[in-house]
């Protein structure tokens, strides 16, 4: 079993940065491959970034990619999620994800462990 534990989240303005972190419990972290999710009101969650065991492989979704960056300390058994430049439609609960299999990073069903989430609020 892993748990893991989102942290960071809150209110900030349009513009502003947050750095969102999930700290993980259980077995050996740095097995595992990483994502981070979200999910707006009404609609379905998606996945925003993804990295591997190793720092090299990092895959944004698109509409993140030059704001968001990944990142994961494997001896504090976290993984980190700095988002700059932030807008109104990026206000969701985001979720990280653990998975021990490669393959799809969008696909959801390949995760075996999801944190509780974490509220972004992004104001005008």
């Amino acid at each position: 079993q892993v748990q893991l534990v989102e942290s960071g989240g809150g209110l900030v303005q349009a513009g502003g940065s947050l750095r969102l972190s999930c700290a993980a419990s259980g077995r050996t972290f740095s097995n595992y491959a990483m994502g981070w999710f979200r999910q707006a009101p009404g609609k379905e969650r998606e996945l925003v970034a993804y990295m591997r065991t190793s720092a090299g492989s990092i895959y944004y979704s698109d509409s993140m990619k030059g704001r968001f960056t990944i990142s994961r300390d494997n001896a504090k058994n976290t993984v980190y999620l700095q988002m700059n430049s932030l807008k109104i439609e990026d206000t969701a609960v985001y979720y990280c994800a653990a998975r021990a299999t490669l393959g799809n990073v969008r696909d959801e069903s390949k995760y075996d462990y999801w944190g509780q989430g974490t509220q972004v609020t992004v104001s005008s």
